[in-house]
């Protein structure tokens, strides 16, 4: 990126923030309209920090930013709303959605449908829906939304329509191929249970996040996510610190 920029009142949620030198911080940014932008905060931290209380994630922002590199320099910040409120669960739960978007969102590739997604299934957390259903319609947007979408209509080989009576198996690079029924398969049902995003049945549920935390891993190459590692160890120390 050569030629500066100079972006006004562009509407993000901050996805991770870091300190940088002495006063600053360095953002990562989802913008609607710009996609994952990094930034630095500068003069962001400390007695007399400016945007302190704002850069925060899940917060709603209208940002203003300029520069002519792949890290910008802050110049404003306004906050939108509303306030949302995800504690014990549901603020790991979006510090997850966060990861995903900056594991698999490349900087300046814009998607503004995936935004608004994000945004609504923020909503959704802070609402106390359903967090496992919230969860998986957002995984399936994103992997829609940069190129790794599902088939979830049609078998892989032949091109036969996918059957609720009938299981698969599922390769991330080609789709559903009808299998014997096993630990690894996932039901007909399921499958388009995801394509009409209805996800109530709890076995359906239990089977597409078995199916989208197969296809992540995937598309990461393997590596872990750390909001997950987070989760996990938070929750085996809230099992170990009950049984004391």
């Amino acid at each position: 990126m050569n030629d500066r920029q100079r972006i006004e009142l562009q509407e993000g949620f901050v996805l991770s923030r870091k300190p940088y030198r002495e006063t600053s911080l360095l953002i990562e940014l989802l913008s609607r309209d710009y996609g994952r932008v990094g930034l630095v905060a500068k003069g962001a931290r400390g007695k007399r920090a400016k945007w302190a209380g704002l850069l925060q994630p899940f917060n709603l922002l209208s940002l203003s930013w300029t520069g002519r590199s792949d890290l910008q320099t802050l110049t404003g910040v306004e906050w939108l709303g509303p306030v949302l409120q995800l504690d014990a669960t549901r603020l790991y739960c979006g510090l997850y959605l966060n990861e995903l978007v900056s594991r698999f969102l490349h900087r300046h590739d814009p998607h503004p449908r995936l935004f608004s997604s994000y945004a609504e299934n923020l909503k959704a957390l802070a609402a106390a829906a359903n967090i496992e259903r919230t969860l998986r319609l957002f995984e399936t947007t994103l992997l829609n939304e940069v190129g790794y979408g599902l088939q979830l209509e049609y078998e892989a080989e032949g091109g036969k329509n996918i059957e609720p009576n009938k299981h698969y198996a599922y390769l991330p690079e080609q789709g559903p191929v009808e299998a014997a029924l096993s630990n690894e398969t996932i039901s007909g049902t399921t499958l388009i249970g995801l394509r009409q995003k209805n996800l109530e049945n709890d076995e359906v549920l239990a089977e597409a996040k078995r199916l989208l935390r197969q296809v992540i891993a995937h598309h990461l190459g393997g590596k872990p996510l750390q909001s997950r590692a987070l989760f996990t160890s938070k929750r085996q120390f809230t099992h170990e610190a009950a049984r004391r």
